[in-house]
């Protein structure tokens, strides 16, 4: 694997709940809570953000804040290209999910011509867009972009015309095509979805592992179906939600938090599964929100034992 490189983009305005940019904080609490120098050890870079927004009156209630989530995902696009460029591998740290649609069209601007494939680890579809969104929060919605969906078919919004100009642009960034196709987007740990999500996903056949399938199935059965229904692609874009993690077992510190969910071995399992194969070129890790941890930093630090159990003993 090429050489770490950690991305800290601490934006949360894409999500419902604040305080997901606080999140790389509480990972690096944790890092040296546990005396760990992992931080210290790998280059990173701070990507600005337009948090300040939040304190701006929301007058798009279907696509809250686009435009400065579309500004934000832009300057994660930029970084994550550049860390590409310079042969780092991208451990892309990140507060609310809308940022996934940035670090995925910052891959596919650096390498234009190789397909792409996404791991989606996440007890959500995050398969919305502003005319189908019943929240408008922007966290639920960067799939729909990346593959270059606008839900007409299920729309049941009024959009403006500036919301749809923010929606285009954001779903031509880093190349003007869809960043992935359906057939190359895995699910892992889905369990609580819309219907309108469900619909998207039966019409596209796009593929999901439940956490009881993979159970019952066995974990390393379905990584290794997973690897060869992606035998065609060039490239791999693992994200990691940290609500794919079981609430009840570790704790409820992320915005959406969801019952019966992956524990940490797996998700070390899962990923490090994926990155034998020589293929993923980048992991985001996202969605820790400490104001919601009941149990102090818990989210946190199993978020960092599992980055430090993947990464720690790299150069």
């Amino acid at each position: 694997m090429k050489p770490l490189k950690v991305i800290k983009n601490r934006s949360d305005i894409g999500a419902g709940t604040r305080g997901s940019d606080m999140g790389i904080d509480a990972l690096e609490i944790a890092a040296i809570n546990a005396e760990n120098d992992f931080f210290n050890r790998h280059p990173f870079i701070d990507v600005p953000t337009h948090n300040e927004s939040i304190y701006d009156k929301v007058n798009n209630t279907f696509a809250k804040r686009i435009n400065f989530v579309e500004e934000q995902c832009e300057r994660l696009c930029e970084v994550t290209s550049m860390v590409l460029n310079q042969q780092h591998f991208p451990l892309v740290i990140s507060g609310d999910h809308s940022s996934a649609l940035g670090t995925m069209a910052g891959i596919k601007q650096t390498y234009p011509t190789k397909t792409l494939a996404a791991i989606w680890i996440d007890a959500h579809a995050d398969l919305h867009a502003p005319l189908s969104s019943p929240s408008g929060n922007i966290h639920g919605m960067p799939l729909a972009a990346a593959l270059g969906l606008d839900n007409v078919a299920y729309g049941v919004n009024t959009i403006s015309e500036a919301t749809t100009a923010s929606w285009n642009k954001i779903k031509a960034m880093g190349v003007d095509q869809p960043k992935i196709k359906p057939e190359h987007l895995i699910y892992f740990g889905l369990r609580s979805t819309e219907e309108v999500e469900d619909k998207v996903i039966e019409d596209l056949g796009i593929h999901s592992y439940t956490v009881h399938e993979t159970r019952y199935r066995k974990l390393a059965v379905c990584i290794q179906e997973a690897i060869d229904r992606l035998n065609d692609v060039d490239m791999i874009y693992i994200t990691f939600d940290v609500d794919s993690l079981d609430c009840d077992l570790i704790s409820r510190g992320t915005g959406t938090p969801v019952s019966k969910g992956f524990d940490p071995s797996e998700i070390i399992a899962l990923i490090q599964g994926f990155i034998s194969t020589g293929k993923v070129v980048c992991l985001e890790v996202c969605e820790i929100n400490p104001l919601l941890d009941e149990k102090g930093n818990k989210m946190a630090e199993t978020a960092f034992d599992i980055i430090d159990s993947i990464f720690g003993k790299t150069n």
